[in-house]
């Protein structure tokens, strides 16, 4: 198997991402709009005990998240899971997981946009009016693209200071929270006969919660020392996040008379502990969150489509670098239009549902690249996992398990990025490979 060599381009991405940066950019990819609405869907279906699930979820992403840090220690260069699976599978199931990948990416950010107008209107009424919903969004997503556009520096500023911002926001609701615990009895929620159905689903739930890691990987051609810095990113990141998510569930579940009712959690719960200003600073903490999530991807997939054109799977304009501010400019452009268009129709339930079901896909497929590249490329891995393939074969079967509870009524429009793929693949597959000698000498960087 050969992996053809990126294009050679002038002028070229530069490395500007360092080790926190990297761990803002993987926090800021997980941490969207889900906590701010999935507590109460979990709690509904767990009651009391759904802390644990959220603790259990984390121990469910460590897995797949340990595959992925030992596939993402081989490679310097920008593509994320395009490149992980094309390198161990071949050309077809990496331009597959390039669009299952961008789809995702895209839904998100649409429903997130929408999500974002509707806590809006909580300072705005009439935000949500056609007109004034148009000229949001066309603000909206414009400034994000002209500042990622002016340089990957500027895009990680703004994903740092979205981070600080955010966690902040969370940490006072925690700090509140168990504050008001340690003097007051937790409240009698309603009784919740919790089965294996109800475990399962909550799961897949959570598996949308701590997802979004993998796109934090997309712009490794421009961070500093990428195969150093990826297990050091992506585990930070899982741990604080794991600490806080299971922290923000025992608050909803402990302060909330009827949680699974609750549309706002978080924001009741702020309500509850520090009144009417409590439930405002929440409410702006989910306008930061998801603005920063939307950040975060604006810099980073648009580096997945960069990378398909880099390496001839996709048009050459794509890869594109700007002359003077050295991003993917035709990349960001056409994702920023993408993401105007879908914000049109996109919501935050259908997203859900499509999100999880093609990441379990594309979760699995690095999982089971972990034994191929172990035997193509044995002494690249910068981190290898203990227990030979004990955690890709149980990263396997995690996600196998999570699809026999996925709605795939719901996402049909997966089948339909198949076959676009498969179109793509049909276009390009007859242009020749470059040598993989050029790979394995930046892999090697």
């Amino acid at each position: 198997m050969t992996e053809e060599a990126p294009r050679s381009s002038q002028p070229q991405l530069i490395r500007a991402i360092g080790r926190w940066s990297m761990v803002a950019l993987a926090i800021n990819s997980m941490l969207g709009s889900g906590i701010f609405g999935l507590p109460s869907s979990v709690a509904g279906l767990l009651g009391r005990v759904s802390p644990l699930a959220v603790l259990l979820a984390g121990a469910g992403t460590a897995v797949i998240m340990a595959c992925y840090a030992e596939v993402a220690s081989q490679f310097a260069e920008t593509g994320g899971t395009y490149l992980y699976v094309k390198r161990a599978f071949g050309r077809l199931l990496g331009i597959e997981v390039g669009w299952m990948s961008l789809l995702t990416r895209l839904t998100a950010c649409a429903a997130s946009v929408n999500l974002l107008i509707a806590y809006l209107g909580e300072f705005w009424p009439t935000a949500s009016q056609r007109l004034p919903r148009l000229i949001t969004i066309t603000a909206l997503v414009g400034a994000l693209a002209a500042v990622n556009y002016r340089g990957v520096g500027a895009g990680t500023l703004m994903s740092n200071g979205a981070v600080i911002a955010k966690l902040a926001v969370l940490a006072v609701l925690a700090a509140a929270g168990l504050a008001w615990l340690t003097v007051h009895p937790a409240l009698a929620a309603p009784a919740v006969h919790a089965g294996g159905d109800a475990w399962m689903r909550s799961m897949l739930l959570l598996f949308f919660l701590y997802g979004g890691y993998e796109a934090a990987l997309n712009p490794m051609g421009e961070a500093k020392n990428p195969r150093r810095d990826v297990v050091f990113a992506l585990f930070t990141a899982l741990a604080i996040l794991t600490v806080l998510y299971c922290t923000l569930q025992l608050i909803v579940v402990a302060v909330l008379a009827d949680p699974a009712r609750s549309e706002r959690p978080l924001a009741d719960a702020a309500r509850v502990l520090m009144g009417g200003p409590g439930a405002v600073l929440i409410t702006l903490g989910a306008l930061i969150s998801i603005y920063g999530f939307l950040s975060a991807n604006f810099l980073t997939v648009p580096r997945g489509l960069f990378a398909l054109a880099e390496r001839g799977d996709f048009p050459a304009a794509f890869a594109a670098v700007h002359p003077r501010w050295r991003t993917p400019y035709v990349s960001i452009a056409v994702f920023a239009v993408l993401v105007w268009l879908f914000s049109q129709f996109a919501n935050f339930a259908w997203n859900v549902t499509l999100s999880v079901v093609s990441r379990t896909f594309y979760y699995a497929a690095v999982c089971a690249a972990v034994p191929v590249l172990r035997r193509l490329q044995p002494e690249v891995a910068r981190f290898r996992l203990p227990g030979g393939l004990a955690l890709p074969i149980t990263g396997i079967a995690i996600c196998a398990l999570l699809l026999t509870r996925a709605d795939f009524s719901k996402s049909m429009i997966v089948l339909l990025a198949v076959a676009t793929g498969l179109i793509n693949w049909a276009l390009v597959r007859e242009r020749g490979s470059g040598s993989a000698r050029a790979w394995r000498s930046t892999a090697r960087r």
